[in-house]
């Protein structure tokens, strides 16, 4: 091979560097915890509680009119206390969003759907890009693209058998369900035996009710429980 070969291959290499250490985390973890919370506050509290509990990799949701302020002083707050937390942003539904949310620091984006031209821009800059799909035809249009981390949405209408009976067409992506995987043991194992490499888990972890009352003690212990029941299912 010519030292040319040599350092392009190197430079293929290392442009897929960022991708791979978020797509590593999140496997890793077994778990990506989302939430939104319109008062700055909760949504800096709730940070602190998850970090606490051992959460490396979150996402907050884009979906309130102060989603974009409030992930600014996340950003901030991570980086002044929380080495080694990637912060990445949900509901990302065009490419204004992405990148309001990328110029604001985030990590890694995720879509209700997908988005070709997030997905063409995360692809071309190595920016961590999980699109949401529901459809056969979606997730070969999102492998097509060049995504290798697919959002299985929403879970609970889909279930486990539908993942079951598409994996094998799609033996080089990563899934990931989110809506309406619960905390339960039986609910978290299901998913893992159909073959997924993480579960998305929201309102089922960091419920509407434990922000109101402000219970970030709870939501630690939980989060706490849900990972150890993570480490003691993973294959």
């Amino acid at each position: 091979m010519t030292c040319l070969g040599v350092y392009s291959g190197k430079l293929k290499e290392n442009k897929m560097n960022k991708t791979q250490q978020i797509t590593d985390s999140i496997i890793a973890q077994g778990i990506l915890p989302l939430y939104f919370n319109p008062s700055e506050e909760v949504s800096l509290d709730v940070l602190r509680a998850i970090y606490k509990a051992g959460i490396k990799a979150v996402e907050y949701t884009n979906r309130g009119d102060a989603a974009l302020s409030n992930f600014k002083k996340m950003v901030v707050l991570r980086n002044a206390e929380m080495p080694g937390l990637l912060l990445g942003v949900g509901t990302i539904k065009n490419m204004q969003h992405a990148t309001d949310y990328l110029a604001a620091g985030a990590d890694f984006l995720v879509s209700p759907g997908f988005v070709p031209d997030v997905a063409a821009h995360c692809v071309a800059n190595d920016i961590f890009y999980a699109p949401g799909c529901m459809t056969p035809t979606e997730i070969i249009a999102a492998e097509n693209a060049g995504i290798k981390f697919i959002k299985l949405f929403p879970g609970n209408m889909l279930g486990t058998e539908f993942l079951t009976t598409i994996k094998d067409i799609f033996p080089k992506l990563l899934f990931m369900p989110t809506g309406g995987v619960d905390t339960t043991k039986e609910s978290i194992e299901s998913w893992y035996k159909a073959g997924v490499c993480a579960v998305g888990m929201g309102s089922k972890l960091i419920s509407k009710k434990l922000m109101e009352a402000k219970d970030y003690a709870t939501i630690e212990a939980e989060t706490i429980k849900v990972l150890e029941l993570i480490r003691s299912i993973k294959p």
